[in-house]
């Protein structure tokens, strides 16, 4: 098959955040440039530019009021989820580790947006079984440890309402999920990404966005093969 994807030179790249108003603003500037200094090793763990901006545009689009996100790190991601919410809705975001997430919650509390925001320190897998098990999450986003994907996506899928998405991140991982004999993190994405493509209880899109991003659409119940 032909490539289709246009290869991005670092002036094109600003380009297209220019165009597509996907710029980070100055708060986020700061919690990027917060992060490289607090976490110089882990920085690249920040969603890129251009994700945090669809994750609030797919916010808006799905109209969305509950939504799960598993991966806090200093807190990117959860300030874009809900600079998106609609009135009243809310957001838990799960994470291990005390001192990533206070930078989040300062500039959670920066962005007007740290009353729609629930912080739940603690294993993602335990947080996520304390959720009510039916169908009411508008949207998940799992950008977290690489080898419990799976556990998480299961966890998650049964608690989507039909027509909810659940986001996907580093699912190409640096290209290395083609590898050959890929190293343990990759290994895991591959393995998660099967294991995504089999399941009939979504419909599933993979798009080159960053590391690899894929959106997943809970079907409707009706629509699951037996």
């Amino acid at each position: 098959m032909t490539q289709r994807n246009l290869p991005l030179s670092s002036a094109l790249y600003d380009y297209l955040l220019a165009q597509g108003r996907m710029v980070p603003d100055p708060l986020l500037a700061e919690l990027i440039e917060r992060t490289r200094q607090a976490i110089p090793d882990q920085a690249h763990m920040t969603v890129a530019p251009e994700e945090g901006a669809l994750l609030t545009f797919l916010v808006r689009l799905l109209g969305a009021t509950r939504i799960v996100e598993v991966g806090t790190f200093t807190g990117y991601s959860s300030l874009c989820l809900a600079r998106g919410l609609t009135t009243g809705g809310s957001l838990v975001t799960c994470d291990v580790s005390a001192d990533w997430t206070a930078l989040a919650q300062e500039f959670w509390s920066r962005g007007g947006v740290a009353d729609r925001i629930e912080l739940r320190l603690g294993p993602a897998l335990d947080t996520l079984r304390a959720l009510p098990r039916v169908p009411h999450l508008d949207l998940a986003f799992i950008d977290a440890d690489k080898p419990g994907y799976i556990g998480y996506w299961e966890e998650l899928v049964p608690r989507l309402r039909p027509g909810a998405l659940l986001l996907v991140d580093n699912t190409l991982f640096n290209g290395e999920v083609i590898d050959e004999f890929p190293a343990e993190k990759p290994a895991a994405i591959r393995a998660f990404n099967e294991h995504a493509r089999r399941d009939e209880r979504v419909e599933l899109v993979m798009l080159p966005i960053a590391d690899g991003l894929t959106m997943a659409r809970r079907l409707p119940f009706d629509e699951i093969p037996a």
